[in-house]
């Protein structure tokens, strides 16, 4: 059979938008129909004209028509690409139309012989991805979350519709991570021809907290602390995720010391992480003169060099 090009019949580019394959039909439909032109091939190339158009205004159908399109030319012998089958299902919508389409379109979607017999292919609905900001707080127990996004829609002859808005409480499991992915069954688009819906998948992304760091399940929280209280030894109080809490800091402790609290990260199938306290020493901003002669008598009382290392 021949290879048919529906762009050329409609006389538009293979990149043509909806508009103009809508606007090319609309003036071609009208020339050759065979109540205005009475011309031999009039009716002939009306049929041609509307079996281009009921292609390339489905979505679904001209990308099928896009990807065997490679297979062949205009006035070339067509052989469907190897393992092709017809979608099945398709047949012509158009109020003016009474006819069969050719054998290439049959060969290509299937459709049924039989002038207004019509039947919707049956096609599972798109899956939808999107992403998902959650807070830490939310992955400590079971939180809904509501959500709001968009379904791609169209009408019987699969032409694309306004988006529909849909809103949903979605349930976070506690101790979720960066990146893994919640799938909703039948959330997505709407299958078509009693075929089911698509799902709708979200992918995690933890919002960055302004005061803890994450490591798998556990957390990290920068403590600062004065000279004296890292020399002398201190209880300070920490926030946590559910709290704050006291935390004894041992005398002489180091900066970038950690020190580990037990049970305070984020929960998992295994239990529930650690929060590690990462002490940081800091200086003040200003010293006095008081403070100053205090800081040369802790320098010659101390008999310590931080950079002894450098001489061996």
């Amino acid at each position: 059979m021949e290879f048919k090009d529906y762009y050329a019949t409609l006389g538009v580019e293979p990149s043509a938008d909806d508009k103009a394959i809508k606007t090319a039909y609309r003036r071609l439909a009208r020339q050759y129909h065979p109540d205005v032109n009475k011309e031999a091939d009039a009716e002939d190339r009306f049929k041609e004209v509307v079996e281009a158009y009921e292609v390339l205004k489905s979505p679904e159908k001209r990308a099928e028509y896009d990807q065997i399109r490679q297979y062949g030319h205009a006035g070339q012998t067509f052989n469907a690409p190897p393992g092709w089958q017809p979608s099945g299902g398709f047949s012509a919508q158009h109020e003016q139309f009474e006819g069969d389409f050719s054998e290439f379109f049959e060969s290509i979607f299937g459709a049924q012989r039989g002038g207004r017999q019509q039947h919707r292919a049956a096609r599972r609905g798109r899956d939808i991805e999107l992403e998902l900001p959650v807070f830490l707080e939310e992955i400590l127990g079971k939180t809904s979350k509501p959500i709001e996004y968009l379904l791609p829609s169209y009408d019987e002859h699969g032409q694309r519709q306004p988006d529909q808005r849909k809103s949903l409480n979605v349930k976070i499991p506690p101790g979720i991570t960066d990146g893994e992915r919640i799938r909703l069954k039948g959330q997505g688009g709407l299958g078509s021809g009693g075929a089911p819906n698509g799902d709708l998948y979200l992918f995690i992304r933890l919002v960055p907290h302004p005061l803890f760091d994450v490591e798998g399940h556990d957390l990290l929280i920068t403590v600062p602390l004065a000279p004296w209280e890292a020399a002398l030894g201190a209880r300070v109080e920490v926030p946590t995720l559910t709290g704050r809490i006291h935390l004894n800091i041992p005398a002489d402790s180091q900066s970038g010391q950690r020190l580990r609290i037990k049970g305070k990260g984020l929960p998992s199938k295994q239990g529930t992480g650690d929060l590690y306290a990462v002490l940081k020493v800091v200086m003040p901003p200003r010293s006095t003169e008081q403070a100053r002669n205090l800081w040369t008598q802790l320098g010659d009382a101390a008999d310590f060099d931080p950079r002894s290392r450098w001489s061996k």
